[in-house]
């Protein structure tokens, strides 16, 4: 555990400058490595453009597909979440792991048979219909920029923190990182590229891990060390010591949790369901050259996954408990160094409500309205930090300390006196994790714009190199977008990222899944069911997270049915279905043509080349 010294001592800012300068050096030559890559493997058609050429081998796609998927929330934000919520946290695990589960042996086969390298392409010519193509568009663009989002403020924090500088200049340079090898490499740059993200952002994730579970349990496997005893002589489990701690505190026990059943199977329902409709994600599986190689790839892709996944509730748990043993109680002049410069970001703070100079760590907030705050000239602050803000903090509860959860896994390191170089290590996978996915969503917003409405709608005879020239404008562009969206996220990462995964089920689930197993289903009952269950979730989501058209943002006991938005993709993927299956029941049965086609789709073999044209 963390050793408590003087913040002000020469050790100290020794240290601190040792990690400043590992991280100029790692984060520097993690990104000469990615945009070297893509000078490398630059495309040079539409084909790699889009889809890498279709050559991309079975497991260096499965690592590139572990890179994609595994967004700054899963490596940033889902281990944070676990750590404060406990129990309640494992949804996310949960959902994310099954939902993948269920894309691989669902939906990828099928999805490589039919040939149709998006998800637009796929439900414009299963559903015969340009209109179906252009809501699969939209909703495509929606689920992305939400998606994006979350990468984009990832950034920004790891930027924030280690480079010392705003998380909105973070975000910038992000962006021009990812500006550079997504429109120059395209799907070909990016899936080798990724396949170099997943081996730094694995590396940085279980290096710390294995430190801290020999530090705290003696054990150098971190799954086993979560469920050991820890190593102070004392004989108690580490869970047991952290429901200890909890209950000193004030918190519920860590094990136990306080979702509602509902909530609970609502998340992870919702989570799965977006998962196997992530369009980034789906279009990994058309860079093999057969379908039986989209099969092995995601079967790596899933080990890789698992390396991640299952050290989260570990890393969550050691995270936890050094937190906690690290600031409870202590004078504030006697913190180790890393809460002051955590401070800077005002992502950490304190404020002395009993004027005592002692943190006290309890239930509820420490400063009233949350972290955005409003200075006496009015003007809107990112969050506060040391007791600047003595006169806003609420007086209903004891708790003097804010720690935002998106800290935990790239403070850990720093909480547990680990070395600076592991510090470092630590921001590059974090920066990894979330460029990596970034790349791959912005990707799919430049494919929908440059094939399935201009190619497909709008200019159906442009050439080749036109088409390549649309693709990066529409990338372009997307980085910009996303750069906004970077600077005002709608929430914290993980949350951010599970409202995409709401959006996500609730369009285009119901319309894969019934394109692929239901022969009888039309474009009338798709489009209809797409636009009721985006516009339903989108709907919710504004009034119940984002405080559109409302006052205030309602609290959870006017959740419909009980069920919080992170959730409600569940609810509106089962109205969407509903929808969907009663209007194409009441039309006309799509054309012979198109039941002959659902039924080679549903036979998995051949090579299934992707089709352009």
């Amino acid at each position: 555990m963390a050793s408590v010294n003087s913040r002000f001592t020469p050790e100290n800012l020794e240290t601190l400058m040792d990690v400043q300068t590992w991280t100029y050096l790692i984060v520097g030559a993690t990104f000469l490595l990615y945009i070297g890559i893509a000078v490398w493997a630059r495309a040079g058609s539409t084909t790699e453009f889009y889809v890498a050429g279709g050559g991309v081998h079975p497991i260096a796609n499965g690592m590139a597909t572990a890179a994609d998927w595994m967004s700054a929330a899963s490596f940033i934000s889902m281990a944070g979440i676990i750590s404060f919520a406990g129990y309640d946290g494992a949804v996310y695990l949960m959902g994310w792991t099954g939902g993948y589960v269920l894309l691989a042996l669902l939906l990828a086969p099928y999805l490589r048979k039919f040939g149709k390298f998006t998800v637009p392409d796929f439900i414009g010519d299963r559903y015969y219909s340009n209109v179906a193509r252009t809501v699969a568009v939209l909703c495509a663009i929606i689920v992305s920029f939400t998606y994006v989002a979350g990468q984009m403020r990832g950034v920004g924090l790891v930027f924030s923190r280690f480079l010392e500088v705003e998380i909105n200049t973070g975000v910038y340079i992000g962006t021009v990182v990812v500006f550079f090898y997504a429109i120059m490499g395209g799907m070909k740059g990016i899936t080798y590229t990724q396949v170099a993200q997943y081996c730094v952002l694995i590396f940085a994730y279980m290096v710390p891990a294995i430190f801290i579970s020999l530090q705290m349990t003696d054990n150098i496997i971190p799954q086993l060390g979560f469920i050991a005893d820890v190593n102070d002589g004392s004989g108690t489990a580490l869970l047991d010591k952290l429901d200890q701690l909890h209950a000193e505190l004030g918190f519920a026990e860590y094990t136990d949790g306080s979702k509602s059943m509902i909530d609970v199977f609502a998340i992870t329902l919702a989570l799965m369901a977006g998962t196997a409709g992530l369009p980034h994600v789906i279009v990994r599986f058309f860079t093999v050259p057969r379908v039986k190689d989209a099969r092995i790839s995601a079967g790596w892709a899933l080990l890789f996954i698992a390396v991640l996944y299952t050290t989260a509730p570990a890393i969550a748990a050691f995270a936890r408990t050094n937190l906690i043993t690290t600031i409870s109680d202590r004078p504030y002049t006697e913190l180790p160094g890393w809460f002051s410069k955590w401070e800077e970001t005002a992502l950490v703070a304190w404020v002395d409500k009993n004027e005592d100079g002692r943190l006290q760590y309890a239930p509820g907030e420490a400063f009233m309205g949350g972290v955005d705050q409003q200075r006496a000239d009015g003007a809107r602050v990112p969050g506060p930090y040391g007791q600047a803000l003595l006169n806003n903090a609420p007086t209903d509860n004891a708790n003097e300390v804010y720690i935002d959860r998106d800290i935990m896994v790239l403070a850990n390191p720093e909480i547990a006196g680990l070395p600076a170089w592991i510090i470092a290590l630590v921001a590059a996978g974090g920066l990894a994790a979330a460029l990596s996915t970034a790349a791959g969503l912005l990707l799919v917003i430049s494919t929908a714009v440059s094939r399935d409405l201009m190619r497909k709608q709008i200019r159906p005879d442009m050439s080749e190199a036109e088409e390549l020239w649309w693709a990066r404008g529409g990338a372009a562009a997307a980085v910009i977008v996303a750069a906004y969206f970077g600077v005002n996220p709608p929430g914290f990462v993980a949350a951010t990222v599970a409202l995409a995964f709401g959006l996500a089920a609730a369009s285009f689930f119901p319309a894969i899944v019934l394109g692929i197993f239901d022969k009888r289903m039309n474009r009338s009952g798709a489009i209809s069911g797409m636009v009721v269950g985006i516009v339903l979730m989108f709907g919710y989501m504004a009034v119940y997270r984002l405080g559109w058209f409302v006052d205030a943002v309602p609290d959870a006991e006017h959740w419909w049915f009980g069920i919080s938005p992170e959730g409600f993709g569940s609810v509106a993927m089962v109205v969407n279905l509903v929808v969907a299956l009663v209007v194409s029941r009441l039309t006309a049965p799509p054309p012979e043509e198109v039941q002959d086609m659902v039924e080679v789709i549903r036979i998995p073999r051949g090579a299934g080349g992707a089709s352009m044209h």
